[in-house]
């Protein structure tokens, strides 16, 4: 194993530091602030501005291997220079690297067409539209994605699709969605649904709302989705029919690397501020730091944060040597370990903080919120250690 990058690679590394630690982080409050003057989900203008500079700087695209796309960097090094932007919120939207846009851009370039790639994949690229991802619904569990309802039925060149479905991540202020749809409702389980690229400002496509999460429900939302008869021209089919949940896979494979470093990189600013805190505050007669009880929360923590980053590095490295398919467990391990020590990790900053942790006037208490939700997206924790303790059975069975 050999967890070193390019030198190219790490040229960009430096070049994304320099930039999120010069004009990201020190302007976090002017994002925020902004972002509850900007409706629809539109970026603000400190957005705008910085994102039309990384651009033009090449900090672009980053997270595509693939160099007729992207930047041309392994998943294991954009694994790296993603961790950092886990720092800082507004980091990917900086970079064109936000979920849900990279996953959809991901499958564009692996199984769209070439009309595909050039009415909907070039413009997301070129950060001139977003995009959101519709699959989850509220009836069903969103643990096992063979139960999906939602159907889309063939009527001559069209699909109609009817369904309701929830954390639909960024529709607000969408153009399209990738939707997963059953196609073939009496198929096998893993050949039922296909995926679907759907205008959001298609006849049908009804915006219900933005679900309030822990009470925030800014920017592109979490939203509510009714389809009803909604109409798309049978060539919006993305890759094969009854492929979606194929598609779901490989969507997912790269997109836990990319969360779970972003999580790493969350939990690396948190410890960061809660030893800085630890230095500098008083209380019954020394610092924070030296109370024995901080001393563990610190040594623990850093001890979690390497393990879960060597992990993660461990299966990007995988993916990048061996294929998507061949890196699963490792992928399933880290999904479940990382977000847990996250929320470990913070849960210690917040209590150092005291008072100040659970406020807004550092990131901890956001980062708690928005990150909370890992140990369920693409996956809860049950469902990951069920499937890994299956493979390890089957392997010594």
């Amino acid at each position: 194993m050999d967890f070193d990058i390019s030198e190219e690679s790490r040229m960009v590394l430096d070049q994304v530091q320099r930039f999120i630690d010069e004009k990201v982080i020190p302007n976090e409050n002017v994002f925020l602030q902004q972002a509850q003057e900007t409706p629809n989900g539109e970026d603000t203008p400190l957005m705008k501005s910085l994102r039309a500079e990384a651009k033009s700087l090449g900090l672009w695209n980053l997270f595509l291997p693939d160099k007729e796309w992207g930047a041309g960097l392994t998943n294991h090094e954009y694994a790296v220079l993603c961790e950092y932007t886990g720092k800082s919120a507004p980091a990917p939207r900086v970079f064109n690297c936000q979920a849900p846009d990279t996953g959809n851009a991901e499958i564009l370039a692996e199984f769209g067409t070439a009309e595909q790639k050039e009415k909907w994949l070039r413009p997301l690229l070129e950060g001139e539209i977003r995009s959101c991802f519709s699959m989850t619904e509220p009836e069903v569990s969103g643990a096992d994605p063979t139960g999906l309802r939602t159907t889309a039925e063939r009527d001559g060149d069209e699909w109609v699709i009817n369904g309701h479905k929830w954390f639909t991540s960024g529709a607000v202020g969408a153009r399209f969605a990738i939707a997963m749809v059953v196609t073939n409702p009496g198929g096998a389980p893993h050949e039922r649904a296909s995926m679907i690229i759907v205008p959001t400002d298609a006849p049908g496509f009804n915006l219900i709302r933005p679900v309030s999460v822990m009470g925030h429900a800014g920017g592109g939302g979490h939203c509510e989705i009714q389809y009803h008869n909604c109409r798309v021209p049978a060539e919006n089919l993305l890759g094969p029919l009854h492929g979606g949940f194929m598609i779901a896979q490989a969507r997912l494979g790269p997109g836990r690397i990319h969360h779970c470093m972003r999580a790493i990189g969350m939990a690396e600013r948190a410890y960061e501020i809660m030893c800085r805190h630890a230095n500098t505050r008083e209380t019954f007669g020394g610092k924070l730091g030296e109370k024995q009880f901080v001393q563990e929360w610190i040594a623990t923590s850093r001890m979690e944060i390497l393990q879960a980053r060597l992990l993660t590095q461990y299966a990007a490295w995988q993916m990048d040597k061996l294929g998507k398919k061949e890196a699963r467990q490792e992928l399933s391990m880290c999904k479940v370990v990382v977000p847990n020590m996250m929320m470990n990790v913070l849960d210690r900053a917040i209590q150092c903080l005291g008072a100040l942790g659970v406020s807004d006037d550092t990131p901890i208490a956001a980062m708690w919120r928005n990150g909370r939700a890992l140990r369920i997206a693409d996956g809860p924790d049950e469902t990951h250690k069920m499937v890994i303790a299956r493979r390890e059975l089957k392997r010594f069975a």
